[in-house]
């Protein structure tokens, strides 16, 4: 298959005006118990059904829970929203700080480091270049707001297979190596049943 020419993408916060806009993304049939991009920012017995209004909540602050793309214009003129990239300070993970199967890193760091969640694109958008865009522009926010280091965990796809959707929320090695990432190793999580693996970018202060 083709891939189509990449298109006009303009990325901006996911601020509360906008929550409309992320509900199309993240939860397009309206589900009680959508992930939401809520996992890793969720306390300890979390209720499920409560993560869309906690995400909202986010959307009131500062730094925003994440980043919003829209293709074919920009905001305010004729365009329509394609994907969501779903990023926060470490110290705002709390599940991730607890995990067992991905680095938590040192407490002292979480403050300053940041942690790429998900990347989502609505289908009728992917391979138009909506992931890369989303993933340059977080990294640029994140460093606006005093971010020393990003962390992720992507997959690697198997030799001359794509990631299958299911799994491809959390990006690909090489997207994440393309915006200046460096592989540090596998961890013990997977997704799809393909290992996740921490890559790390690290932000030179002066």
């Amino acid at each position: 298959m083709a891939r189509r020419p990449e298109a006009e993408v303009a990325v901006v916060p996911a601020t509360a005006d906008r929550f409309g806009d992320i509900a199309r993304v993240l939860n397009p049939s309206g589900r009680e118990q959508a992930c939401w991009c809520m996992h890793w920012r969720a306390p300890a017995k979390e209720e499920v059904t409560t993560r869309g209004d906690r995400l909202r909540a986010l959307t009131r602050e500062d730094p925003a829970p994440g980043m919003l793309a829209y293709l074919g214009g920009v905001p305010g003129e004729p365009s329509e929203v394609a994907g969501w990239l779903g990023f926060s300070r470490r110290s705002a993970a709390r599940s991730l700080q607890r995990s067992r199967v991905l680095p938590t890193g040192e407490p002292d760091a979480w403050p300053t480091t940041w942690v790429f969640m998900c990347v989502t694109v609505r289908a009728g958008f992917r391979r138009r270049g909506v992931a890369r865009a989303l993933l340059d522009a977080g990294v640029d926010y994140a460093i606006e707001h005093g971010a020393t280091a990003l962390d992720a965990f992507p997959v690697e796809p198997e030799p001359g297979r794509r990631v299958p959707v299911s799994a491809a929320f959390v990006g690909t090695v090489g997207m994440f190596e393309r915006a200046g990432f460096d592989r540090l190793g596998p961890t013990d999580a997977t997704s799809g049943r393909l290992t996740r693996w921490h890559v790390r970018r690290e932000i030179a202060r002066t």
